[in-house]
């Protein structure tokens, strides 16, 4: 039998956005029903995060959540699709050229980053982190001086566009550009020939920016507990911001914009 058709997509940060550990519950199990019925009408399930696939997996199983999703993008840019045996592998060839590219980014662009990691070290009391496998990034020691940092990243940015990163509040990771969670989510919609219009987005952190855009998702929303300039953003592009946290909080966004599906439990 024929696998079914997805009619359009459902996207979904992890961390903050499906589960809240300060939240009761962590994860509410209503939202996996209405996944559930929305998967009946041809939605695509996705979790969208800076997790690598394992962690994501894990997460899945510490907070019950049991119903496995249509897809995982990881470390905000890898798309996997599950395959035999509950394995998962890579989806269309997206990982390998964002791969590639990031070797590419490494050795293209280290005089911009021996000139940001000089500024962290000389100016700032953050971190410059070096990873065994050549990758980079800055732990900051507070958000206003990793919002600093970032505008000297951007600084960069303008004149070497592929200069991008990934951000989750104090914590910064280096990256190409071309490879967000943002055109992960765009390239999944074209695998499946769909397109923006046809996507739903949400998150709550700085690194879910480049999917809360129009360019990768028409439908944009935001649980309560997001912060504060992710909230201003949701509502500048005509967002929803849900009132209640992490997974109560997108099962309100999810009524709103499919409204036929059940209303949140208390």
């Amino acid at each position: 039998m024929a696998a079914p058709k997805h009619r359009f997509i459902l996207c979904f940060d992890f961390d903050g956005t499906l589960v809240h550990p300060e939240s009761d519950p962590v994860y509410h199990p209503g939202f996996g029903q209405m996944i559930q019925a929305l998967r009946s009408q041809g939605a695509a399930w996705v979790i969208n995060t800076g997790r690598s696939l394992g962690q994501t997996l894990e997460g899945l199983a510490q907070y019950g959540i049991f119903y496995e999703p249509d897809f995982i993008i990881a470390q905000e840019s890898d798309i996997y699709k599950p395959g035999f045996f509950s394995r998962w592998t890579d989806y269309g060839s997206w990982n390998r050229k964002a791969r590639r590219a990031q070797e590419r980014f490494v050795k293209d662009h280290q005089q911009s980053l021996q000139a940001i990691k000089q500024m962290v070290e000389t100016h700032t009391q953050a971190s410059f982190i070096t990873g065994s496998a050549g990758e980079m990034g800055i732990v900051g020691s507070n958000d206003l001086e990793m919002d600093a940092i970032c505008a000297y990243i951007d600084s960069h940015a303008q004149q070497y566009p592929d200069i991008g990163y990934h951000r989750n509040g104090i914590y910064l990771r280096f990256s190409h550009s071309g490879y967000s969670k943002g055109t992960a989510l765009s390239e999944l919609a074209r695998l499946l020939g769909l397109n923006a219009a046809a996507c739903f987005a949400a998150g709550d952190n700085f690194n879910d920016l480049s999917m809360l855009d129009p360019r990768h998702a028409h439908m944009i929303a935001c649980p309560v507990n997001a912060l504060d300039p992710i909230k201003q953003v949701v509502h500048s592009r005509g967002g929803f911001i849900a009132s209640r946290r992490a997974s109560e909080g997108m099962m309100e966004a999810l009524t709103h914009f499919f409204g036929n599906s059940p209303a949140p439990g208390a």
